[in-house]
């Protein structure tokens, strides 16, 4: 063999090398390689955002509250929709034509090659029936989601609700896109970057027919969603919910606080509403009913309603009166004689009266005699004030008092400035703001300061922040909760006020509202309305030593402290410590709740 011919041998050998390579990676490229199977076979790739259950929510006793269930968004995109049925569609989704024909114009003028949300949160029954149809309409694809489920209808204005994202909280934060959702109330809201948990990426490779072929990549580039971290609230789950059975056919609020850590036992505002009623498909259609709804069940009055304290702020006063000195343990004032007694007792009680009577009597001229002392140790009215102000705040009122209450409102503490602004500077005494010893006037706390005020007695001078958390799934609840905050009475201020406490619960009102095997100390409350009935107002805490829980009730037109609010303190008392109401008992449970304050026909 020549020179030439071993030359050609060796070109032919290099060229079917060569070709040999090509073919194995054309091969490689439009077989084995997934990323040019997409376009070598018309199938298209696409991201689909997995959505992260939201965390969930348990009561201080490991009782589910909040869980999730699925549900499915139908999105659309725009530029690669063909002609279809559109009568089959909606007839397929239970949606009009105008419906259909306003969300894909929606869709396109977001964008006609990004998707987007059509319909969204189509329950699970609703879904296996489309999903088998759905190759039919090209440019149409799907997306699980998760709902929040309810253990209970109960606890709607502690747990909230979630609803659409709007633009500002997209602009706020990057992490949301139109159509996601977002905590707006309660603790959804207050604790939503711990409860979103954090979305992920799935890519799939989808036909012609919009049916999916697999995942891309066998998933390689794909990006798990991370479940959103589960929450243990400070709530009684069964208290919560004997608490609204109590409130039912009633207006008003309560809330029962753990003095010990500042926990949130309960707290209801009433009427309430049932938390299911603003999830899914039906939400906004709920939420315009609730919002017309004249009892403003979306009010939540426990947090945000401005009432008089009424007699239960007596308690303040006269701590302020022992503190500053202005009376002490053995003063008396008398409930007779016209120029001492310009806010008359309203029944006969021992007279004259000491601090323990007072308490134990509510007696007017008492708590009238103690404001004006106080503020006439000072130089003037203004200065008096100002003091009296100073140690009223230290017990939380006029404030925001904790960071779990987002919507919560600050009260009505009124400052110099007002009555300045009504009457003048130093054209005011005393006798001008007099209302203010018996807890009216110009004075507003919600029912949230109110039992942060009884947990403070109970603790003889200090109290915690009122929180809903205790605990988050790998985190920590804010540090602030476990600070103390002191109130500017001394501990040894605290005996008589008890003591005239315990004496309400064991004296007239023992029948109803004494607790079997408990030293229950309270205080009642009837607060002045002049647009109907009187309010009830009860606070109380249990046991007397190492107290447990801690209460304020407020009920709106219950005519006096001890027809309403006090026997349904008392009841939830027996009902936190007892496990169960006595036997004996059973009749005031059994008025309580059949009492209905709404119906105008029925005595009260």
């Amino acid at each position: 063999m020549d020179i030439f011919s071993k030359r050609k041998y060796l070109v032919i050998a290099i060229f079917l090398a060569a070709g040999t390579v090509f073919l194995i990676k054309l091969f490689g490229l439009q077989v084995m390689d997934s990323k040019y199977k997409v376009s070598a076979t018309n199938n298209v790739l696409r991201e689909i955002v997995q959505y992260p259950a939201r965390g969930l929510v348990y009561d201080r006793n490991g009782t589910l509250m909040v869980f999730n269930k699925p549900a499915y968004d139908l999105l659309i995109t725009p530029r690669e929709v063909e002609a279809f049925d559109t009568t089959a569609f909606c007839k397929l989704l239970e949606i009009s034509k105008e419906e259909l024909n306003a969300g894909i114009q929606k869709a396109r003028e977001y964008s006609t090659y990004k998707p987007s949300i059509l319909i969204k949160q189509i329950p699970p029954e609703s879904f296996a029936y489309l999903q088998e149809q759905l190759y039919k309409f090209k440019g149409f694809h799907t997306q699980s989601r998760t709902l929040r489920e309810y253990a209970h209808s109960s606890a709607a204005h502690v747990l909230g609700y979630v609803s659409e994202v709007n633009d500002n909280d997209i602009n706020r934060d990057e992490y949301y896109k139109p159509g996601d959702y977002i905590g707006a109330s309660g603790i959804e809201k207050t604790y939503e970057n711990q409860l979103r948990g954090v979305k992920g990426i799935k890519k799939q490779l989808v036909d012609v027919h919009n049916r999916i072929q697999g995942s891309y990549l066998n998933g390689a580039e794909d990006i798990p969603a991370q479940i959103g971290k589960d929450i243990i609230s400070t709530l009684d789950a069964d208290l919560q919910i004997y608490a609204e059975q109590l409130f039912r056919n009633k207006r008003g609020g309560v809330v029962a606080i753990e003095p010990s850590t500042g926990e949130v036992l309960a707290l209801v505002s009433a009427p309430t509403y049932d938390p299911g009623l603003l999830v899914g498909r039906v939400r906004g259609t709920n939420y315009n009913i609730l919002l017309r709804d004249t009892l403003k069940p979306l009010f939540n009055r426990a947090t945000q309603a401005k009432y008089p304290p009424g007699s239960t702020f007596k308690l303040i006063n006269t701590l302020v009166g022992l503190e500053t000195g202005a009376i002490t343990t053995n003063s008396r004032f008398s409930c007779y004689g016209k120029s001492t007694t310009p806010i008359r007792c309203t029944h006969n009680h021992v007279s004259p009266a000491d601090v323990v009577d007072a308490i134990r009597e509510s007696c007017n001229p008492f708590l009238w005699n103690t404001f004006r002392a106080t503020i006439r140790k000072y130089n003037s009215t203004a200065e008096g004030f100002n003091v009296w102000r100073e140690y009223v705040a230290s017990f939380g009122i006029g404030q925001i008092l904790s960071s779990d209450f987002p919507n919560a409102l600050s009260g009505n503490l009124p400052k110099e400035s007002l009555y300045n602004g009504i009457y003048g500077s130093g054209r005011w005494s005393p006798l001008t703001i007099r209302s203010l010893a018996i807890g009216q006037g110009e004075l507003g706390a919600t029912p949230l300061q109110m039992a942060n005020v009884a947990a403070a007695i109970a603790n003889r001078g200090y109290y915690y922040p009122p929180h809903l958390i205790k605990e988050i799934e790998n985190d920590t609840i804010p540090g602030s909760f476990k600070k103390r905050r002191n109130t500017k009475i001394s501990p040894v201020n605290f005996e008589p006020i008890i003591e005239g406490m315990e004496q309400v619960v064991n004296g007239n009102l023992n029948a109803t509202i004494g607790v079997p095997g408990l030293q229950m100390c309270g205080k009642t409350g009837t607060v002045e309305n002049n647009q109907g009935s009187d309010h009830s107002v009860f606070t109380a805490f249990a046991p007397k030593e190492n107290p447990k829980i801690a209460i304020f009730v407020y009920v709106e037109n219950g005519v006096w402290g001890s027809r309403y609010a006090a026997p349904m303190a008392s009841l939830m008392v027996e009902q936190y410590l007892n496990d169960t109401i006595a036997a004996k008992r059973k009749w005031v449970e059994k008025r309580m709740l059949d009492a209905n304050l709404l119906n105008p026909n029925q005595p009260k």
